[in-house]
């Protein structure tokens, strides 16, 4: 108990700092590139769980709001604010948190049961980037942005997101930060059409090495989207699954949406899961890919792609200042592409790493298997793991690492792709001339 104390309390003053950092240093407005007009919005929505030992005496909404002095609370600046906030006693002992949601399964849905931040496409009548998260994070569960408990703290790197095999923009992609100043929180209502649950996560969590894995994503598609079913299996047989750097999630409070099919299958759906073989089970979900059964709830919480990338934004600015290690090289699962990409890219590695020394800096972002984040005038080939482009404290504390992620992949996703089709290449000779042996043996043992 007391460990967990010490390492609660050891992130508030940080948490503070970040956040006021976020009020000081605004990230600025990225335009729309020709020919894309979407724009879309999350909310990154933090609060602080009371410890045990040090809980609030009101449980009336929180923060100075209990008083009944809204109106006064309101003039008060940004910075005031946060020093109320962080001056009481519940604040100092407790425990800073973010919420995730994990999207409803949908069929032929991009995102389908994936752990993302609440948010949405801007409409025509939303005011502005900030407005659609408020309006999408009181859509998605009910939570009111507006609230005087909601405070709005500033927002993390824009991002154009990009289709992830073309050079096509599909939107630009705005992630806005707020704290809820409360204790605790009103009820809550998720939408069915959207999402399966939510979730609460400690900062701690997110910050820990032992919640660091992989997220397999199958992306034979999108070598072979006009090949159909059998491209699709020789394609994977030779890369195997794509490996993303991820975070297990381990929530300290869940809310599930019990209105939805998958939050408790029909009895029937039951029997026939229990009579499919152990054999057609894995057949299928090989055909499936990364999808197959992504709304089991015993699945554990994967933060990974575009949402990772915009976190790391976040953690990156709170000890040890490390997000860059939250990832690894994204590759694949078999064994020869795998070498291959290493081989290729040792050089690059080393290059980037000694640039990240000497502090060259560079933009780069993230993506997922479908979508990717780039950094104006900069389009990746694909794969990705973070994101960055955030503006360092002023103090000077991280000024490097910020741009760690952008340095480390510069030129990456070139030599990956070069690898993948290197790989391919000696399967296809290795096949070819493996097809040519057994033919002359069976010439030869014919005339014999």
């Amino acid at each position: 108990m007391p460990e967990t104390k010490t390492k609660t309390q050891n992130l508030i003053t940080p948490f503070h700092e970040n956040l006021n950092g976020l009020v000081e240093n605004p990230c600025p407005h990225v335009s729309n590139p020709e020919g894309c007009q979407k724009r879309a919005s999350v909310a990154l929505i933090l609060r602080v769980r009371p410890n045990y030992d040090h809980w609030p005496e009101t449980r009336s909404g929180g923060g100075e709001a209990e008083t009944g002095n809204e109106a006064a609370i309101q003039s008060y600046s940004t910075h005031e604010t946060l020093d109320r906030f962080f001056a009481q006693d519940w604040v100092q002992h407790g425990d800073p948190e973010a919420v995730f949601i994990k999207r409803a399964a949908r069929v032929g849905d991009r995102w389908t049961s994936h752990v993302a931040l609440p948010g949405g496409k801007r409409d025509p009548g939303d005011e502005d980037d900030k407005a659609v998260a408020i309006r999408e994070t009181a859509e998605e569960i009910g939570l009111d942005l507006t609230s005087p408990h909601a405070l709005f703290v500033g927002n993390l790197p824009e991002r154009v997101v990009s289709t992830s095999w073309g050079k096509v923009p599909i939107m630009v992609l705005c992630p806005f930060v707020f704290l809820w100043t409360g204790p605790e929180l009103p009820p809550l209502r998720l939408q069915p059409a959207e999402v399966a649950s939510i979730h609460w996560v400690p900062l701690r969590v997110l910050l820990s090495p032992s919640s660091r894995t992989y997220e397999y994503v199958d992306v034979s598609d999108r070598f072979a989207r006009q090949g159909g079913p059998l491209a699709r299996g020789i394609i994977r047989s030779i890369l195997g699954k794509m490996r993303f750097s991820a975070i297990r999630l381990v929530p300290s409070e869940s809310i599930f949406c019990s209105s939805i099919a998958e939050f408790f299958p029909p009895e029937l759906l039951e029997i026939k899961a229990a009579s499919t073989t152990l054999v057609g089970k894995k057949l299928y979900n090989w055909y499936l890919g990364d999808h197959a059964g992504s709304s089991d709830k015993a699945r554990p919480l994967l933060l990974w792609g575009l949402t990772l990338g915009m976190l790391a934004d976040f953690l990156d600015q709170m000890p040890p200042h490390n997000a860059v290690k939250l990832w690894s090289y994204p590759t694949f699962t078999s064994i020869d592409v795998h070498f291959l990409i290493n081989i290729l890219t040792a050089p690059l590695k080393r290059r980037n790493r000694q640039r990240l020394q000497q502090g060259g800096l560079h933009n780069q972002t993230a993506m997922d298997s479908e979508t990717e984040a780039v950094a104006i005038g900069d389009n990746p080939w694909f794969i990705g793991g973070l994101s960055n482009g955030m503006k360092a404290p002023s103090k000077g504390v991280n000024q490097t690492r910020v741009y760690a992620v952008g340095v480390m992949l510069e030129g990456y996703y070139v030599m990956a792709r070069r690898g993948v089709w290197i790989a391919a290449s000696f399967r296809l000779a290795a096949t070819v001339a493996l097809a040519t042996q057994i033919v002359r043996r069976y010439k030869s043992f014919g005339r014999g």
